[in-house]
Formats: structure tokens, C-alpha cells, sequence
């Protein structure tokens, strides 16, 4: 059985169709990159997923449960974490006191401790900033901020949105260098991102979205070497 599997959602903006009846699933252990242009439904997809938006139809099951209509606060209980697009750190907290955020449906003192020194180990750079204020720190710390924020729920599943977005190439690599040691850790992750090179790159499987519809799917290795794929996402 299949961790996560989205079966036939349907998702409006008013009258508007963002989502067409989309299907796929995520395994245990995988990373999923889902791919596409902008606009073509990628983020509602993911909102959709941990209960930000609801779906006009369709159903949504993770871990054996249907979570089609469960609240976001619950489902990171469940075991899902999501770092949104934009970041979205606290900006007037420290950066620590974003990473304490992270773990707010957490009680053990001691587990959550031990999470805080993993979440370090990924990003030595937030154990030396974790006094500053998360609104002062580059883009690409915050970016890290908004991972280790994710990571200390303790996540089954993280679904990251544009990770890399806006960020300068060593600061890109160094978040896929990490998003793929998480995922060698034992975390499921499912990746939005338009960087389709560098998703398909650390990608077990992907899924290609072009308005609001899956059109493709397959192995990640055989996608980058697609003819199709390299001409609209890859540049080639």
C-alpha cells in the first residue's frame, strides 16, 4: 500500500478549475518530484494534500486514512510536514524559536531536543545564527530555516514547494544535497519544483503537470532523457 495516494481530486478557485482529476501516489522511501510551468496546479496540489484547500471532489489517503477533509493542524500530527513556497518564516522570532515552531504537536522535551541537534547537523549555519531574527537572515538560510522548521514534526512525509526557488546556484545545490541525505534518513519527500534538471536529478519517480492535468509519469531517470521533457522543462 502506497503512503500517500491522491485519488481523482478536483480543486476550484471559484468557478475556475485549477485541478482536473488528478491520480498518483507516493511510496514509503521515495522522493516524488512533481514538475511543471507556472500555473500548472503544482502548489493547489500540495495545499490540497495537507488541508489548506479542500477538494470539490476526489479523495486523499495517507497511511491506510482518509484525510480528504481533515484540518492542516491535524495532519501534521499524522505525520506530514510542508514547506511552503515563499518560506514563510516568522520573521520577528529567532531562528531557533521558528525551529521550536516546527515541533508545536511534539511533547517529549527529550525527542524534540534530539531532533534539534539532527535539524543542526543538516544546517550547521542555523545553529550559528539561531539567536538572529529569521527576517535577517539571506534567502537561502531561510530556506534551510523553513526545512528544519519542517523536519522537527518529526515528518513520515515532507512536501516541499520550490525549494529552490530564487536562490543562488551553490545555495540550490546545497538544499538538493540535503533534501537527498533526508531522504537517504528514512523521510518520504514529495518535491514541487520548477527546477525539473535538479528534481528529476534526485528523484526516485516524477510526475509532469500541465494545467491542472498529470501528462506524463514514469522513472526519474527516464524522464530526464526524455525528448519531450527536455524541450519544455529542461532547456535542451
Amino acid at each position: 500500500m502506497a503512503m500517500l495516494e491522491v485519488k481523482d481530486i478536483s480543486v476550484y478557485y471559484g468557478m475556475i478549475q485549477a485541478i482536473k482529476g488528478v491520480s498518483f501516489e507516493v511510496n514509503k522511501g521515495e522522493v516524488i518530484a512533481l514538475i511543471g510551468a507556472n500555473g500548472a496546479g503544482k502548489t493547489t496540489i500540495l495545499q490540497t494534500v495537507t488541508g489548506l484547500l479542500k477538494p470539490k471532489g476526489g479523495k486523499i489517503i495517507f497511511e491506510g486514512r482518509d484525510i480528504t477533509r481533515t484540518p492542516g493542524y491535524k495532519i501534521v500530527s499524522m505525520g506530514m510536514a510542508h514547506v511552503p513556497e515563499g518560506r514563510r518564516v516568522f520573521a520577528s522570532l529567532s531562528a531557533l524559536d521558528n525551529l521550536r515552531m516546527g515541533a508545536y504537536t511534539r511533547k517529549d522535551k527529550n525527542e524534540i531536543e534530539e531532533s534539534l541537534k539532527m535539524v543542526y547537523k543538516h544546517f550547521p549555519r542555523l545553529e550559528e545564527r539561531k539567536s538572529q531574527p529569521a527576517g535577517t537572515l539571506s534567502g537561502g538560510e531561510q530556506q534551510m530555516l523553513a526545512m528544519g522548521r519542517a523536519l522537527m514534526s518529526k515528518p513520515q512525509i515532507l512536501l516541499m514547494d520550490e525549494p529552490s526557488m530564487g536562490l543562488s546556484p551553490i545555495f540550490v545545490n546545497e538544499i538538493f544535497d540535503i533534501i537527498e541525505k533526508v531522504s537517504k534518513e528514512g523521510t518520504t519527500v514529495l518535491l514541487v519544483e520548477q527546477n525539473a534538471k535538479k528534481a528529476l536529478e534526485i528523484a526516485d519517480r516524477a510526475y509532469v503537470l500541465e494545467t491542472g492535468n498529470i501528462v506524463l509519469s514514469g522513472n526519474a531517470k527516464e524522464l530526464i532523457n526524455d525528448d519531450s521533457i527536455k524541450k519544455a522543462y529542461l532547456g535542451e
